[in-house]
């Protein structure tokens, strides 16, 4: 590798409180004439002095310097080569990438070198936080239960996990049960400014000083632009490439200043300001480009409010949410029991290098969109996708418009009889005894009354009833504001007399244990848990679609009448069956309406005019008769919140409990796959592996998998949920030995190839244009011309795919706007492949998809602006 050199003279040394470190001054570009820093966005300084310091006159030569430190806001389309200073890995996508490093030890050992070569030289850190999921729920003993069942299902992946400890070099594993990726990274991981010796080869033994940048496999790493650390998700491919040294080739992108003006009004919240923030930017159009906020309302957004809104940057489309460091930054820190030591550094390396934010001087940018937050209101996204956008007191009327759309294949859809509106039945107590007639405004559908009885109790079932009420994931959990005041008003509604609902199944699962100390120390648990919010776990849980099973009477029940149940999260992600495969309507809320939900224990209420339940009196109890005042959340958070909190969590993150210190640890520089393991095996990739690369070859006589419409996910294309028994997945499983009961999920699958490429468009809401009756992974086979046996058949995509890799057929994907939306994952690139995937045609991609199918050799194509898959006919042999 080159050695760097300091083409512009922009070496110095910075003095601290305690010593000196060597930097390289972004002013020296300025003194030099070539540019003006103050003009260039916040993030654009931050990649900017990443190429001054890695300048070597070969990876990153003098005029990508100065075409960078040129930024225009309509930038002229040039690569460079950007070098983070670290990996972040999740469980779900980092177990196929240890995988993948130990089939590539395998295979240099085989070709006769070195396995150890094999090995990151860049910090790579590793959460284990996808795994865990809501099996018990409602019970003091829930998170005990749930712990025990992760590591039962799990102990092949995290015997993996415990010899890439010993195996590599610069890997650290963050263990079970400690928390959620981003909110690790967030309170702990991150240091917003790094120093090491010799960092960049060719520095000596000086001790050098860098803005702390990633790249992590999980789309929500950009939660850590709330810091000021620049980060964005990639797929696993381009993480494995950054893992072994290479760079993170991408194009000097645009830059869409988002200017914050205003003060929240009384009762919103960062979750409510992120759904609009989402929605705004999705409709402008920001994928491939940096979104960076500021304005004279920047000093009224906390830094967990500003990780709120950071976080959800893959779901507005954007590469990153960044915000620059400023004094807030510098509180928090201190706040989270960082170093007084990395204090000062950040505060004046930030200020040295013009990364501290000025509000006076306002940066160039490609576009400025304006945030009134006196404007906001309690917002919601829902049902299907986190950009839908619905205000509050809009939800009842939206869910019944939309409710004949989600309506399951052959369920009637019935509009009125004899011109009346079809009576709907509200149920105001748990069992069910006091009933309102209601109508269903706009849609006209007709809701099912199922009866049912769980734990002794009566009530009924209908198209609309929560049936999930989840306060998870790190985009919200991270927010001591949003707990807190979901804890208040689950005080206030214990004091009043109310339940939640008994067909809800409730959760409490944190991004971190500090969460639930601060809830404690506030004495808000023990009302938490009478309204059933016990905690369940620190994991992603419920947003990942973890929820775990849904009682049986209710499952049953959604299936036999087709029911449209709901659930309502404060997660980032509401794509169709990604939550749980029976629940339809997904909402997006903050923790607080979470509460609100479960007390209610139906989406179509309207919370003005509607009492969300009754006191044992029988008196009407309204929704503001119970929500907190930000005064109060904020007394409560300042006597409640403390910094030894975190430094006694965070004082043993990568010791584990016993359970995980018990564990088998296999040594050995090469990982010894087990046939016979259904998580673990050694994937196909490098079987044949050679040092020279196979020719091109044009793809012809190809045939097409499947015709899909607009906002495809990754999801769609790759889930992570449950595995249905009768799947192409699920009978494998069976035939190698597997009950249901413990078949796990597809994330947890995924060091199995086998399992995954049987899982690939498995999703049971997916809808191929092709078998247009027909909901789930199915497609028509069309087999080869002259080849009657078969053609026109339906049957599951993989059988399809299977049959066609027979024959040396080629296949195609044809889909509409947004196609790989959604998580970084790589699977849902390595699946298509594997299936014999050449090509993608589709109307528009989204960023990190896009890049995960070149990594795999599959061509994204896009139509012509203006034009659509519907203009393209297929023939009777299923080719375009």
């Amino acid at each position: 590798m080159a050695v760097r050199q300091d083409i512009f003279g922009a070496k110095a040394t910075l003095q601290l409180r305690d010593g000196s470190v060597t930097i390289y001054r972004l002013q020296r570009l300025q003194e030099l004439g070539i540019t003006d820093i103050a003009r260039l966005p916040y993030s654009i300084r931050v990649l900017l002095e990443n190429l001054l310091r890695h300048c070597d006159g070969y990876i990153v030569t003098e005029d990508d310097v100065k075409a960078l430190a040129n930024w225009q806001p309509k930038p002229e389309g040039r690569e460079i080569a950007f070098m983070p200073a670290r990996v972040l890995l999740q469980d779900f996508t980092g177990v196929p990438c240890v995988v993948d490093l130990a089939a590539m030890r395998s295979a240099v050992a085989k070709l006769g070198g070195d396995p150890k070569k094999v090995n990151p030289l860049v910090p790579v850190d590793l959460v284990i936080d996808h795994s865990v999921q809501v099996d018990y729920f409602g019970t003091a003993n829930a998170f005990l239960l749930n712990v025990a069942k992760e590591y039962e299902r799990n102990a092949e992946r995290y015997a993996l996990l415990r010899w890439a400890q010993q195996a590599f070099q610069n890997f650290r594993v963050v263990p079970p049960g400690t928390g959620i990726i981003h909110q690790v990274n967030l309170e702990y991981l991150a240091k917003v400014v790094q120093t090491a010796r010799d960092e960049g080869r060719g520095t000596g033994d000086e001790l050098v000083a860098f803005p702390d940048t990633l790249v992590g496999t999980d789309s929500h790493t950009t939660m850590v632009n709330g810091l000021g650390v620049l980060g964005w998700g990639v797929g696993g491919i381009e993480a494995e490439a950054v893992m072994l040294g290479q760079p993170y080739y991408m194009r000097i992108p645009e830059v869409v200043g988002v200017r914050l003006v205003g003060e929240f009004p009384e009762g919103v919240t960062a979750t409510d300001l992120v759904l609009t923030v989402t929605h705004l930017l999705r409709k402008k159009g920001v994928v491939d480009k940096f979104v960076e906020f500021f304005g004279p309302s920047l000093k009224l957004l906390s830094l967990p409010d500003r990780a709120t809104v950071a976080n959800m940057a893959p779901e507005y489309g954007a590469t990153c949410g960044f915000f620059p460091v400023d004094e807030e930054t510098l509180a928090y820190l201190r706040l989270t029991g960082r170093p007084e030591e990395l204090v000062d550094l950040v505060e004046r390396y930030c200020k040295e290098q013009g990364l501290f934010y000025d509000e006076s001087v306002e940066p160039t940018y490609s576009d400025v969109l304006e945030v009134d937050l006196s404007q906001l209101e309690p917002t919601m996204a829902g049902p299907r996708r986190p950009h839908d956008m619905v205000r509050l007191k809009e939800v009842k009327r939206q869910f019944w418009e939309v409710l004949p759309t989600m309506l399951p294949k052959g369920v009637q859809t019935p509009a009125t009889q004899g011109g009346q509106t079809q009576a709907l039945y509200r149920f105001e107590t748990d069992g069910g005894s006091v009933a309102t007639e209601i109508s269903g405004p706009q849609s006209q559908v007709a809701s099912p009354q199922v009866w049912l009885s769980l734990d002794s109790q009566q009530f009924a079932l209908r198209h609309g009833s929560v049936v999930i009420a989840s306060i998870t994931s790190c985009t919200n959990t991270s927010n001591p504001t949003v707990m807190i005041g979901a804890g208040l008003l689950a005080r206030n509604a214990v004091k009043k007399g109310l339940q939640v609902k008994p067909w809800v199944k409730t959760s409490l699962a944190p991004g971190s244990p500090v969460v639930v100390d601060y809830l404690e120390s506030a004495g808000l648990m023990p009302y938490l848990e009478a309204l059933r919010f016990h905690l369940v776990g620190f994991g992603c849980m419920t947003c990942i679609g973890n929820s775990g099973p849904l009682p049986e009477p209710i499952a049953n029940a959604i299936k036999e009448h087709g029911l449209v149940t709901v659930a309502v999260l404060s997660g980032n992600r509401n794509f169709e069956a990604r939550v749980h495969p029976l629940v339809r309507a997904n909402y997006l809320a903050s923790p607080m309406l979470v509460v609100a939900y479960a007390l209610a224990g139906r989406i179509d209420i309207d919370f003005e005019t509607e009492p969300v339940g009754y006191t044992p009196n029988g008196e009407p109890v309204y929704l503001r008769d119970i929500w907190p005042s930000m005064e109060e959340i904020r007394q409560t958070i300042h006597k409640a919140l403390k910094a030894q909190m975190f430094k006694k969590r965070y004082g043993k993150v990568f010791k584990g409990d016993e359970r995980w210190r018990k564990l088998p640890v296999p040594k050995g520089d090469l990982f010894k796959f087990d046939p016979a393991s259904t998580y673990i095996k050694e994937p196909p990739y490098f079987a044949d592996f050679s040092l020279e690369p196979p020719p091109l070859q044009d793809i012809r006589g190809a045939r097409v998998l499947a015709v899909l419409g607009d906002s495809i996910t990754t999801d769609h294309i790759s889930p992570a949920g449950s595995i249905p028994v009768d799947s192409p997945a699920g009978r494998y499983l069976i035939e190698h030995g597997v009950e249901p009961k413990d078949f796990n999920t597809y994330g947890s699958r995924r060091g199995n190839h086998e399992v995954m490429m049987r899982g690939t468009f498995a999703n049971v809401r997916l809808r191929n244009l092709l078998t247009p009756d027909r909901e789930g992974g199915w497609t028509v086979y069309f087999g080869d011309e002259g080849q009657g046996a078969g053609d026109g058949e339906v049957m599951t995509i993989y059988e399809a795919a299977m049959r066609y890799k027979e024959r040396g057929i080629p296949l195609l994907v044809i889909a509409g706007k947004e196609y790989g939306s959604g998580s970084s994952r790589d699977w849902a690139a390595k699946g298509p492949a594997l299936l014999g995937v050449k090509a993608v045609i589709a109307e528009t991609f989204e960023r990190i998809h896009r890049s995960n199918l070149v990594g795999m050799g599959i061509l994204p194509l896009q139509f012509k602006p203006g034009e659509k898959p519907r203009d393209f006919g297929l023939d009777r042999k299923g080719s375009l």
